[in-house]
């Protein structure tokens, strides 16, 4: 079996059910346990996000998301 993991929580758990070997990617998020470290990174961020503040991942977040509807419960407009 392949496993390819994006999720530090489901690499955790893979390598704590014994299958760490099967293990053949990561995400960057991933690095515990230790032996995953070892294994190929193929998935990357599109935000530098490391060392920003919640607040400024927000709006880097809200930056890169175009609303293309209105809703008239929310309030929403299309963002031009």
């Amino acid at each position: 079996m392949r496993i390819v993991s994006l999720l530090p929580s489901a690499t955790e758990i893979c390598f704590a059910l014994g299958l760490g070997d099967d293990v053949v990617g990561v995400s960057p998020e991933c690095d515990f346990p230790r032996a995953v470290r070892e294994k190929p990174v193929v998935s990357h961020g599109l935000l530098e996000y490391e060392g920003k503040t919640s607040r400024e991942t927000s709006r880097m977040v809200g930056e890169r998301i175009c609303i293309k509807w209105t809703s008239p419960r929310s309030g929403l407009r299309e963002r031009t």
